[in-house]
């Protein structure tokens, strides 16, 4: 047998996600309860220029309370597909525009709570097409070459998970040493 779920409600609808309660049966015969973010899903990008810096930005997320360094990533729109996503994602938080976009996989934001599912992209051959950013965000574009990175990497300077396994994924796909 497998899980099944005996009963869903959404108890939440909001601009950028909704929550529900799914009650769930185990394959064992007892019943859970799960309560779940539904998400659209996201892109994040690894900006690299010609110099071969990564473009990082720094964001205040007001979840933490403070300002993040991170790589840029936006939200899914509900017909809108990854590729479309991250070409609009990276003109509005650093204002570039990628000739070519290599997708590096993805993965399960929070994969206990929530369906979000983040494709990833290393953006290349950047040129100057900026878009008006959303009006909820205050952005600093930071162009970071490996070493900066690096020495991020390894002060704990970068707490966002999507941006740490993001340039995992981007060091691996371009064959650099993280140290």
């Amino acid at each position: 047998m497998a899980y099944q779920v005996v009963k869903s409600e959404r108890v939440f609808e909001g601009k950028v996600f909704n929550v529900r309660i799914d009650h769930v049966q185990h394959p064992s015969g007892r019943t859970m309860r799960v309560d779940l973010i539904e998400h659209h899903g996201a892109v994040i990008l690894v900006p690299m220029d010609e110099q071969g810096r990564f473009w990082l930005i720094r964001q205040y997320r007001h979840a933490t309370g403070k300002t993040i360094l991170e790589v840029p990533a936006g939200t899914l729109d509900p017909e809108e597909g990854p590729e479309a996503c991250a070409r609009r994602e990276c003109r509005e938080e650093i204002g570039m525009d990628p000739g070519e976009l290599v997708p590096l996989g993805g993965f399960y934001m929070a994969p206990g709570y929530s369906t979000e599912y983040a494709h990833v992209f290393l953006a290349r051959h950047l040129r100057p097409a900026p878009l008006t950013p959303d009006e909820d965000e205050d952005i600093r574009v930071l162009p970071m070459d490996l070493e900066q990175v690096r020495k991020a990497l390894d002060q704990g300077a970068i707490e966002d998970g999507k941006t740490l396994a993001s340039l995992f994924l981007a060091l691996r796909h371009l064959n650099l040493p993280l140290w």
